[in-house]
């Protein structure tokens, strides 16, 4: 905020958000001359109206104050001998009274123009033209009879009025006729209809013109429309004479414009309407598209259904092939519009007047543009410039005049006419020389009042020719343009962010080559008004008393005014609401004074304000604590202000039932790194000020966050920005080193300072280098905006002492730290010498040499590489062997080791020529099994790819293969090493054999081949099998079923020999059936079931039919008969093994059911 304050009085002018306080008191000093400007002038086309007076415009300032003169139709207009013309005193205006006169006497084009010492101005060409709205002419209109789907257009044909009419159609109601679709009024004022319809039937098609001058209303005749339908057309035909009838739907064609194209011209700046009306029926639908481009731009509009295209503003991209279409089911017709966009001359940069000083050089410009190109004539107070009197510093190139060394006496006002075929364009720019010393126009010795933290402008406005040159000084120190201060071209001095430092006298001196003139200003930067204690929420029951704190902190010499507003009112004229210097208490408090009540803290210069509730509520229980995060701090403030320190005070906000622990301080840096917050310091919960260590050229914005258990509070505002001074840079870069890319350069490079720890502006970074223990100078170079220096022409692999620097305008940094570095590396001279192979065993050696001198290496010795066949071995370190692992047995190597930098590889060694020792072979190719016999096998085997030495034999092992997959004992044959087939004989029949084949050198055989393989002709791929009956759990169940069986045997004996027979006869009462017993199936030696006919309960494992009964046999159930059908045997041993063949036929009911039991030796072959 701030004020202007006049010295003698201090009184308080304005108010506003920073200081831009210009009082421009009037300067007490001799007018300056100044040729005429035409300031108001009527338009190039004056339209009026016959009923009023005619008033053409002309106005003029200049000094001394211009005289008036007018010219009519080129010649001199004698105003003071027309007593029907008066011009206005003290200006150019002509008033016509022409309620006596014909006003066609007074149409004519005029032209002002004001003349004074110090030259002449011309106003605009001004054609002035009555307003007409003439009668429609007579004529008949003949009745329109019409089919029912063909196209119709009502002629308008208005009068030609000026300006011309505005065109619509009503009835004799006066009402005007709807528009649609398929109905279209044209540009011209004609009606179409695309097809017309019985409805489109009437008598009163009018149409009116208004003319807008005149505000009169011109109708035509009414226009009588007949549309026939199908059903009256063979009635009306003989009465019209109508002979063609018109049928059906047709395709769309265009009824305007008329034919494939058109063309159509505007010109820039105006509105271009193309429109296109189709018929047909169905009604047509119509789009628009531009050739070649898009119509999206808002200067774009669609009306009248689409029909009409507007564009308004038009320019030169307008112009093109605008394509309409019109669609409807039956087909699509197309019309093209051919725009061409011309222009009037307009302006690109208009003349602008001069003030020059003696012997000066000024250039008037004329810039402007049109299509087609304006012709451009240049005027000296009125005269066309080549009939002017002769200057010879004048000089016209086409748009510009060039006035070189002016004299005293010349001023002049120069008109530039640009003119084409579609208008013109006239401009008065006055050339005035003068001579005059600075004159400050700002009011001496001002007082601007501002708030801290706010920009504050100091004005110093002048004039002189030559302009004066602005410069300003504070207690007697000159100020130039930096990051504090802003002088602008007008001369005002702008302080961007004032401080309390900042106040104090200013002075600004004007100064040109005719003299020098100064003005003091005086500027007091005062502390903000912040309110400390806000008024916080209140829920006070009703009849109690409310209390409002509202503690604020303002500049003690700012007068400071409190106000209380409820709900952005006034408050309510009540003793109870009793305001203090400090708070608002309202007492006996009721419903009605709810509300937000506001504490408005003002000075001359700012305010604050701060807001807060009133809840009424009855007498309730004390709700229960709920625990939240604090509130943010508010009312941060600065104080303290120091170079590298400054005092950051807050307000803390609500606890929300859980005490602060602590408060984090946060800084954003707005020069550096904006939009980013980072954690500066924390200070305890019961602090409410931090004394903050700062960091040079520093844009500091500061904020502060609470901590209680529930969490951290959302950040406070931001404070007001605090800028601090620049310094010296605190570090140097870090992470230098010196690394060469080349054998011939140094590449120091370091990791940069951030902007954070620049201190100052222009950083730059100082960079030296040395040779190490070279007695030599350093060399010195500073880089701006790097990280790395290239140091060229250096020796190959030397060390380099190496610093790196911070400095900025204000100082250099600390001093720096010596660092070791190296120059680029390059490939190694030497081969290693003196190579020798010591072997371990037939894969593995041990290779020997001579270490090269590491002066050849010319770089960091990494290490050696030992080469054979393609295959590469490193070995790290300066070293003198190596161990070669993966040999193979009984090869020859060709080896040669080379050392290396990190550029590269050195030349090879002399190669190295050995041969392994001899190993055990790779096992045998392949082994075969090529034929099978009962007793014999024949084998037959390839070499081992690898033999690793000299081949001797091979060795045989084979075993059998019991059916426990137990091995037999294991045999073994020698073979020569030509050999590669054998027959393996006495072997077992059937029996499956394993084979292993292994080749053998002098160090043992190597690894052996297996082979599987049947003693059985047709088994041509060995396969394992598993013999269920060699199974221990299959046997003891086989024997678990014999024994079953035995012990069913032994009953079945037992009962008929205690009986003799079965009771038949009951049997049969009982269930007229007789037991069935059924016999042992043929396939799997078992036996049928036994059926009790007492207990009529199958045996386990029966099976009953599902009705319950037992079939009867025709037999006897004596034990006989059991018997017929086959001879019982048996063993030697005297045991049964026979089959029991029950004589049985079976009912034809019985179908394909058995009472057969499962046979679990049946069950186990299936499952087998």
């Amino acid at each position: 905020m701030c004020a202007c304050i006049p010295l003698h009085c201090r009184r308080v002018l304005m108010f506003t958000s920073h200081c831009v306080c210009l009082n421009r008191a009037s300067v007490h000093a001799s007018p300056v001359p100044q040729p005429p400007t035409i300031t108001l002038q009527s338009p190039k086309d004056y339209i009026f109206d016959p009923r009023e007076n005619i008033v053409i415009h002309c106005e003029a300032k200049g000094k001394p104050h211009p005289s008036f003169s007018w010219t009519r139709n080129g010649t001199h207009f004698d105003v003071e001998k027309d007593s029907k013309v008066l011009m206005k005193p003290g200006s150019g205006t002509l008033v016509v009274d022409i309620s006596e006169e014909k006003a066609e006497a007074y149409e004519g084009t005029y032209q002002c123009t004001a003349h004074n010492e110090r030259g002449t101005a011309v106003s605009n060409k001004i054609i002035i033209r009555q307003s007409r709205s003439p009668l429609w002419s007579k004529e008949r209109n003949e009745a329109i009879v019409v089919q029912m789907g063909v196209s119709l257009v009502l002629q308008c044909r208005p009068p030609a009025g000026l300006p011309p009419p505005v065109i619509f159609w009503m009835d004799n109601n006066f009402q005007r006729l709807p528009l649609d679709k398929r109905v279209s009024l044209a540009l011209n004022g004609d009606l179409y209809f695309s097809n017309v319809l019985p409805e489109d039937s009437r008598m009163d098609y009018i149409c009116y013109a208004r003319f807008p001058h005149t505000q009169t209303i011109q109708q035509k005749q009414p226009i009588s429309v007949t549309v026939l339908n199908s059903k009256s057309l063979n009635t009306v035909a003989a009465l019209y004479n109508i002979t063609d009838f018109y049928s059906g739907d047709h395709r769309p064609g265009f009824m305007l414009p008329l034919g494939a194209t058109s063309t159509k011209m505007v010109l820039r700046g105006e509105t271009l309407e193309l429109e296109c009306i189709a018929e047909g029926l169905p009604t047509p639908d119509v789009s628009w598209q531009k050739d070649g481009g898009e119509l999206s731009s808002n200067r774009i509009s669609f009306q009248n259904f689409q029909k009409r295209l507007k564009i308004s503003d038009v320019n030169e991209a307008d112009a093109g092939d605008y394509r309409c279409t019109a669609t409807n089911r039956l087909g699509t017709a197309h019309h093209i519009i051919k725009v061409t966009v011309k222009a009037a001359p307009f302006w690109v940069s208009a003349p602008r007047n001069l003030i020059l000083a003696p012997n000066e050089t000024g250039i008037l410009t004329c810039r402007v543009n049109g299509e087609p190109k304006p012709k451009i004539s240049w005027f000296v107070n009125g005269v066309p410039i080549e009939n002017a009197p002769e200057d010879h510093g004048r000089k016209v190139d086409d748009d510009t005049v060039i006035l070189s060394n002016v004299r005293s006496g010349s001023s002049a006002v120069y008109q530039c006419n640009a003119s084409n075929e579609f208008g013109y364009l006239m401009a008065n720019a006055f050339v005035n020389v003068l001579a005059e010393p600075p004159r400050v126009l700002t009011p001496p010795n001002q007082v601007h009042q501002v708030i801290t933290n706010n920009p504050a402008l100091l004005h110093c406005a002048s004039f002189g020719s030559p302009i004066p040159t602005i410069t300003w000084f504070k207690d007697q120190t000159r100020i130039k343009n930096g990051d504090q201060y802003v002088i602008h071209e007008n001369g005002t001095l702008e302080i961007l962010v004032a401080q309390p430092l900042n106040s104090g006298k200013y002075t600004c001196i004007a100064t040109n080559n005719l003299g020098m003139k100064e003005n003091h200003v005086y500027l007091e930067v005062k502390e903000p008004t912040r309110i400390l204690k806000q008024p916080e929420y209140r829920v006070v029951q009703r009849g109690m008393s409310a209390t409002f704190e509202c503690k604020v902190k303002h500049d003690p010499s700012l007068f400071l005014t409190v106000t209380w507003l409820k709900d952005n009112g006034e408050l309510p004229d009540d003793e109870r609401f009793v305001v203090d210097t400090d708070s608002l208490t309202i007492k006996d408090v009721r419903a009605g004074d709810e509300g937000t009540y506001t504490c408005i803290m003002n000075t001359t210069l700012d305010w604050d304000s701060a807001s807060a509730m009133l809840t009424v509520v009855e007498a309730t229980p004390t709700p229960a604590i709920v625990y939240e995060k604090p509130d943010p701090p508010t009312n941060l403030e600065l104080t303290d202000q120091m170079e590298r320190s400054v005092q950051l005070t807050w307000i803390p906000g609500a606890e929300n039932n859980s005490p602060i622990q602590k408060f984090l301080i946060q800084f954003e840096d707005l020069l550096h790194l904006p939009g980013i917050w980072i954690n500066l310091t924390e200070v305890a919960g019961t602090v409410t000020a931090a004394q903050l260590q700062l960091s040079p050229y520093v844009y500091y914005s500061f904020r502060v966050l609470a901590l209680n258990e529930v969490g951290y509070s959302q950040p406070s505002q931001p404070s007001i920005q605090y800028r601090t001074s620049p310094a010296a840079p605190d570090v140097n870069p870090t992470d230098v080193k010196g690394v060469g890319t080349d054998p011939s350069n140094l590449v120091i490079s370091w990791t940069p300072l951030t902007g954070f720890q620049s201190n100052g502006p222009n950083l730059e970074y100082k960079v030296q280098w040395r040779q190490k223990d070279v007695d030599e100078d350093w060399s010195t170079k500073n880089v701006v905006n790097v990280s790395q220096f290239v140091v060229s022409g250096t020796p190959t692999y030397v060390p380099y002492e190496i610093t790196v620097q911070a400095i900025n305008d204000l100082g250099s940094g600390p001093e720096p730290e010596v660092v070791i570095g190296y120059s680029g590396e390059d490939f190694p001279l030497s081969a290693p010498d003196s190579m020798q192979i010591v072997f371990h065993n037939s894969t593995l050696a041990e290779v020997h040499w001579e270490p090269v001198s590491l002066p050849s290496v010319r770089g960091k010795l990494q290490g050696y590489k030992a080469e054979q066949q393609e295959e590469s071995l490193a070995f790290s370190g300066n070293r003198s062997e190596g161990r070669l692992p993966g040999l193979r047995p009984y090869s020859v190597y060709s080896l040669y080791v080379k050392v290396f930098n990190n550029k590269g590889e050195g030349p090879p060694s002399q190669s190295k020529i050995f041969e392994t020792p001899e190993g055990v072979p790779e096992r045998p190719s392949f082994l075969n099994v090529i034929d099978h016999s009962l007793d014999s096998l024949t084998l037959e085997w390839g070499p081992p790819v690898q033999n690793n030495g000299r081949l001797i034999g091979y060795t045989l092992k084979y075993q059998p293969v019991n059916l426990t997959n137990g091995l037999g004992p294991l045999r073994v044959k020698n073979f020569l090493a030509k050999e590669t087939t054998c027959i393996v004989d006495n072997l077992n029949s059937s029996t499956l054999y394993k084979f292993y084949l292994s080749a053998k050198t002098i160090k043992g055989s190597g690894p052996a081949i297996m082979e599987e393989a049947f003693t059985v002709k047709d088994i041509t791929v060995p396969i394992r099998q598993v013999d269920i009956a060699t199974q221990g759990w299959f046997i003891g169940l086989m024997c678990a079923i014999a024994l079953l069986i035995l012990v069913l045997l032994i009953i079945c004996f037992i009962r008929r020999n205690k009986g003799g027979k079965y009771p038949v006869k009951e049997k049969e009462d009982a269930h007229h059936q007789d037991p069935e017993i059924q016999p042992m199936k043929e396939d799997d030696g078992t036996f049928g079931e036994y059926s009790d006919t007492e207990d009529h309960k199958p045996l386990k494992g029966s099976r009953t039919p599902s009705n319950g009964t037992v079939r009867r046999d025709e037999s006897d159930d004596s034990l006989v008969d059991y018997g017929e059908g086959g001879d019982g045997q048996f063993n030697e041993d005297g045991s049964f093994i026979g089959q029991y063949s029950g004589k049985k036929e079976k009912d034809t009911h019985e179908g394909n059911e058995s009472s057969e039991a499962p046979s679990p030796v049946n069950a186990m072959n299936s499952f087998v």
